[in-house]
């Protein structure tokens, strides 16, 4: 049997706590909570009540409790839980919410059970951010993205309409082009385009087609392959270029260009 793990960090950027239980056989009582639980199930199979209703639940499922919310859960399978969450305060959501919407109120939401392959893999990776520290500005975009979409689906729609901002727009991809050797967050991009973090997110990728944090990503990206392309070792350009270490570059670069770093490298090298 897979031993247990039971972890929980504290995201001082975002404010909330991820958990990560793996290997999980328990069964968990009747109980609620007075914050918000956003979580993933990433193998097993529980049967989970909330309220009244019940139902089977599994690999891939999102799970969303409102505070107060009483839920339980068993294992239906002969197998153990893989499951990550995060714990949202009220007064945490409510400012998410305003940032989303531009209107204060308290969410609720509608549905406990979500299937959604999108929503799933944003989550992971976010919930993958936050337990390794990341101070990536991407770790923003995913969650104000992953709250937009609840509250939209299952919560107090609203409208999502996206005017244009051209001109802020520019002014962020300027400001990017400039500074992308540096630690850049979502809130200096914002000030330099005086648009909200939401705001700027939805209308950018409206404009470009991609989010803040990606556009800045292959900016650096274009620019470590040049200096590869000079002979700069892998390390050097990661560095230069404003990547947070080289085992996301490395990740990175393979994931876009196919090659590792050091094998683009290699083809200018028999080049001279």
């Amino acid at each position: 049997m897979k031993n247990e793990t039971r972890k929980m960090c504290y995201d001082e950027d975002l404010q909330v706590e991820a958990c990560r239980f793996e290997g999980i056989m328990q069964p968990f009582p009747v109980h609620f909570h007075s914050y918000y639980v956003i979580g993933f199930v990433e193998s097993g199979g529980r049967y989970l009540t909330c309220g009244n209703a019940g139902c089977s639940v599994g690999a891939g499922d999102v799970l969303v409790f409102n505070p107060q919310d009483n839920h339980a859960c068993t294992q239906a399978d002969g197998g153990t839980l893989d499951y990550r969450s995060f714990n949202i305060k009220p007064e945490v959501m409510g400012r998410l919410a305003k940032e989303i919407t531009g209107r204060q109120f308290a969410v609720r939401f509608h549905k406990n059970v979500i299937r959604d392959a999108g929503l799933f893999l944003s989550l992971r990776r976010l919930h993958e951010m936050v337990m390794s520290g990341s101070t990536e500005f991407e770790k923003s975009e995913l969650l104000l993205l992953a709250v937009e979409q609840l509250i939209q689906e299952c919560g107090e729609p609203f409208d999502n309409s996206v005017a244009e901002y051209n001109a802020e727009i520019e002014k962020a991809c300027s400001y990017m082009q400039q500074h992308f050797a540096e630690h850049i967050s979502l809130g200096t991009i914002c000030e330099a385009t005086s648009l909200s973090k939401a705001t700027l997110i939805r209308a950018f990728a409206k404009s470009k087609g991609i989010t803040p944090y990606r556009y800045l990503e292959n900016i650096r990206l274009g620019e470590a392959k040049k200096r590869l392309e000079q002979g700069a070792s892998p390390a050097d350009a990661a560095f230069s270029t404003g990547f947070s270490d080289q085992a996301h570059f490395t990740n990175f670069f393979r994931n876009y260009i196919g090659l590792t770093p050091k094998q683009y490298k290699d083809i200018f090298k028999s080049k001279t």
